[in-house]
């Protein structure tokens, strides 16, 4: 079994795999618990119970303290978590890893944390009876949310590496990771400019701030505070995209929406002070833009790869799809009960649709827009031009080295065609011979002394005539 890097141990990466994440949490929140309770000047009575309720806590499993249920919990460490364990199942995976060893992998990721959640509930029950406020959760909920914590955190991890290679051998759409990207991309752009405003709201809501902070008198207690609100931050995000949508956002009897505000108690925690107060002015109106910029980020996302008609709208439908399902997933993991104070968290019944609706609608006009849309046949490949066949080289006139007596040019000339007719036909007009000088004559010999003419005359004497 190999892991994901040539060379590497692939015991070592399950082990880092399995309780990596869950151990560096654990770590930071011992070293956080026993430092509160130091300042505190408190024993260390129940030490070990608070450590494992806050990495349970860490999970968004809920916590009874003396029958008070603490369901509102922050998000920044249950994201923090899902990305380390995407993180270290992405290390031990690669492209080529064989799905014996993924699944080995994935089993990793979720058996060390729920290995540590059984034990966890062991220490918290044995606290128990040391400590009476203290109150063991519910073994089944506390496991489904640390096994789905982890599961989210290695599918993100695993899907990272081989998404080229599941879509290759698969059915799947080939635009489907452009749809994930533009999910992506409007949930970033809707959480990011909520967060904008809500720093603008803080600055307006200053006094309000300032008088939160006021409930302590200690420094610590102020870090403590600005700590806690930080933590909160994803939470209060989410709450202010629901507004953005046209949803809503609810702390007990306190309503918080771009339409109305109805005014409640709220808890004494900084961060809060963003909340808008009734009477509710036109300007929480302008909330809605930023849902309709977040739909054009989508649609610009979606463009970049154009399609015809349905596979674009079909894609566009795909990443508001997503969108929407990990908005309302995260509303959902934002909210809870808050002890007196009743359920916090967004509208659930109206959230995720309006998501879809934003995103599906504002994206696919922009995609018509921007010239998202081809009207021919998409090419999923690039085609390459046909390749042209070399043209023949051009037939060369053979040079002939004759020299003929009284040749006035010089045989290493050569006559240049004048054009080229056809591929290897040449075509010349050769030059006319220059005129030749007169050349007299050789001299003849004088004619010698005349013969006899007897000399040529035959005779019978001579054997022509005579008889065998």
């Amino acid at each position: 079994m190999t892991g994901g890097k040539p060379g590497s141990n692939p015991t070592r990466d399950l082990v880092r795999v399995a309780f990596g994440p869950s151990v560096v949490a654990l770590t930071l929140i011992a070293a956080v618990t026993l430092l509160q309770l130091l300042i505190a000047n408190s024993d260390m009575t129940g030490a070990s119970g608070a450590i494992a309720s806050m990495w349970l806590g860490v999970h968004q499993v809920p916590i009874s303290i003396d029958g008070r249920e603490l369901g509102v919990l922050p998000l920044l460490p249950v994201l923090l978590m899902v990305a380390g364990t995407a993180r270290t199942t992405a290390q031990a995976t690669s492209a080529d890893t064989s799905w014996f060893v993924v699944r080995w992998i994935v089993a990793s990721a979720l058996g060390g944390p729920l290995l540590i959640a059984a034990v966890s509930l062991a220490v918290i029950h044995d606290a128990a009876s040391v400590i009476t406020e203290l109150q063991t959760p519910h073994a089944l909920s506390a496991f489904a949310h640390v096994g789905l914590v982890h599961a989210i955190g290695a599918a993100i991890g695993v899907g990272s590496r081989m998404g080229r290679r599941v879509l290759a051998e698969t059915a799947l759409p080939e635009w489907l990771p452009d749809s994930l990207r533009a999910a992506v991309t409007g949930m970033l752009a809707l959480l990011g400019l909520a967060g904008a405003t809500t720093v603008v709201s803080l600055a307006l809501h200053w006094g309000t701030m300032h008088e939160l902070y006021a409930i302590t008198d200690s420094l610590w207690g102020q870090l403590s505070l600005t700590l806690l609100a930080v933590l909160y931050v994803p939470n209060v995000l989410v709450g202010a995209a629901a507004m953005a949508v046209g949803s809503s956002a609810h702390i007990g009897p306190a309503l918080f929406s771009a339409f109305t505000v109805l005014g409640g108690d709220i808890p004494a925690l900084p961060i809060l002070a963003a909340a808008p107060t009734p009477p509710l002015g036109p300007v929480w109106v302008a909330l809605l833009i930023i849902g309709a910029a977040s739909g054009v980020a989508v649609g610009q996302q979606c463009a970049r790869r154009a399609l015809p008609l349905l596979p674009a709208l079909a894609k566009v439908a795909t990443a508001a799809s997503i969108a929407a399902v990990a908005m309302a997933l995260l509303g959902f993991a934002g909210g809870g009960r808050l002890g007196n104070f009743g359920d916090v968290g967004v509208d659930q019944l109206t959230f995720g649709p309006a998501v879809f609706c934003w995103f599906a609608a504002i994206g696919a006009l922009t995609v018509v827009m921007i010239g998202g849309v081809t009207r021919g046949a998409v090419r999923t490949r690039p085609m390459l031009p046909p390749a042209r066949e070399p043209e023949p080289a051009p037939a060369q006139a053979e040079v002939v080295d004759v020299q003929e007596p009284g040749q006035l040019f010089e045989p290493d000339e050569l006559f240049e065609p004048d054009e080229v007719i056809g591929a290897g036909e040449l075509s010349w007009t050769p030059e006319p011979d220059p005129p030749r000088p007169f050349e007299p004559p050789p001299p003849t010999q004088p004619p010698g002394p005349l013969e006899d003419p007897e000399d040529l005359m035959f005779t019978d004497d001579d054997g022509f005539n005579r008889p065998g």
